[in-house]
């Protein structure tokens, strides 16, 4: 489908069960495939990105399978470990623009002692990952680049030895942290294949840190426990080995469910909501449910339970029939964060989103592409390198929003039908990187 018109929306209210994290999903599938011993996957989240993970491992010789657990109605994914050394030693890898398959495929892939190629869309090949090269070779990667410098494509080759390592001894490593947070989970993830001790220190300051702490809790989850001690140091024991744990189930995504919580706010403001999600809440290891504060600030009245979340809006907000403006540091949930640009067009003032530079690096530069279409729906929209202040209109004027074939502008545009017009989107397939029934799921608890 071209396009998709969105006629305007009255209210949002019902309950939606969400699909799977796509963070959580892409770490278990790789975890799974380097563990020894064989892992059942239940609720894993079926998408593009998870597409280009698993085809990658399939791959490299590691077998799956699809098998229903006893009392279960859907199925589940079976994946039979490589014990830490991939069978095929020699493969071309397509990873589309899926950053958090080709990353930590990087890593691994640097210490498998093969000979591989990594590629993956255009927009792929514009994503820096020089700082994770870099970080690989200073431990005895040997990785090439094939076009730019610092960019995918990427050659990699055997490792150089690892040099002799006395009793006690610890290899030492630093990465920049202020890019992307995927460059320290790939680190993470990878240095147990090397058997050896590791610490690794971050230079400067990490980014989206909540999303490094699902690196840490899956694999603690297979077997291999890191040492976080304060905010710059990670320790790995020299004994770190990644065991399957048999059956391991993926939570809801908490990043999807920012479009459905914050609909529930901005309906709930004219009578509509409350929307309720399903499969993440209060006890969920994804810092993405932090979200739930923010939109608290805008006006929303919050209920939770352990994995369940809703939201409507407050009796304030509903007798001012407008949002309270935002201004707020979003650093540490910078994909949820992409919902509360829209969620300005429906506020008492200006809002800013503040230190959310890792957007210029996602999918696709993000602060630009946000700006540019919000201001098609008649806002002021004012960019900084790590910055966006949306200044709401009187009111919205009908659009074609193009979504730079990113999955989250798609979805977090689709609230706009919201102010009473049509929203014309672009390229909806785009949604299927992360959530590909999301326009039918959002369609079911809309009223129009």
């Amino acid at each position: 489908m071209e396009h998709l018109d969105l006629a305007p929306i009255r209210r949002v209210s019902g309950t939606v069960r969400l699909p799977g994290s796509k963070s959580i999903s892409n770490r278990i599938l790789l975890l799974a495939a380097l563990a020894q011993g064989a892992t059942r996957v239940l609720d894993l989240l079926d998408s593009d990105d998870t597409g280009y993970m698993l085809r990658a491992l399939q791959e490299l010789g590691v077998e799956t399978s699809r098998v229903t657990p006893r009392g279960e109605a859907d199925s589940a994914l079976s994946i039979v470990g490589a014990g830490g050394t991939f069978r095929v030693r020699k493969a071309d890898l397509y990873l589309g623009n899926a950053g958090t398959a080709f990353r930590p495929l990087t890593a691994a892939l640097a210490f498998a002692g093969g000979e591989y190629r990594l590629s993956g869309l255009p927009r792929m090949h514009e994503r820096p990952i020089k700082d994770l090269v870099d970080a690989l070779r200073r431990v005895g990667a040997n990785i090439d680049y094939l076009g730019n410098e610092g960019y995918p494509p990427l050659a990699i080759h055997p490792p150089g030895p690892p040099g002799s390592q006395g009793p006690g001894e610890v290899t030492r490593v630093s990465i920049r942290g202020d890019v992307s947070s995927q460059f320290l989970t790939a680190l993470l993830m990878a240095l147990p294949l090397r058997g050896q001790a590791a610490e690794v220190t971050i230079d400067g300051e990490l980014i989206s840190r909540p999303y490094v702490h699902i690196t840490l809790n899956m694999m603690k989850r297979f077997g291999v426990t890191v040492a976080e001690e304060g905010a710059s140091l990670f320790r790995i024991p020299a004994d770190a080995r990644y065991v399957s744990p048999g059956e391991i189930s993926v939570e809801g995504d908490a990043s999807s469910a920012s479009y459905f919580l914050t609909a529930g706010l901005i309906s709930g403001v004219t009578g509509g909501g409350p929307v309720r999600v399903e499969g993440a809440g209060r006890d969920s290891i994804q810092g993405d449910v932090a979200l739930v504060r923010t939109l608290e600030s805008m006006g929303a009245v919050i209920d939770m339970g352990p994995n369940w979340i809703s939201a409507t809006a407050g009796e304030e907000v509903k007798r001012a029939g407008k949002l309270r403006a935002l201004d707020a540091d979003l650093n540490h949930i910078p994909d949820a964060a992409m919902v509360l640009a829209v969620a300005a067009l429906f506020a008492d003032g200006p809002s800013t989103l503040r230190n959310i530079g890792s957007w210029r690096v996602k999918e696709t530069d993000r602060i630009a592409a946000m700006a540019t279409e919000l201001r098609k729906l008649g806002a002021v929209a004012t960019e900084g390198p790590d910055w966006l202040r949306v200044e709401p209109p009187a009111r919205l004027h009908e659009a074609t929003i193009d979504t730079y074939e990113d999955h989250r502008i798609a979805m977090s545009f689709s609230l706009a039908a919201l102010g009473g017009v049509t929203v014309h989107i672009n390229d909806p397939g785009c949604v299927a990187k992360t959530f590909p029934d999301y326009f039918r799921v959002f369609s079911s608890i809309s009223s129009r």
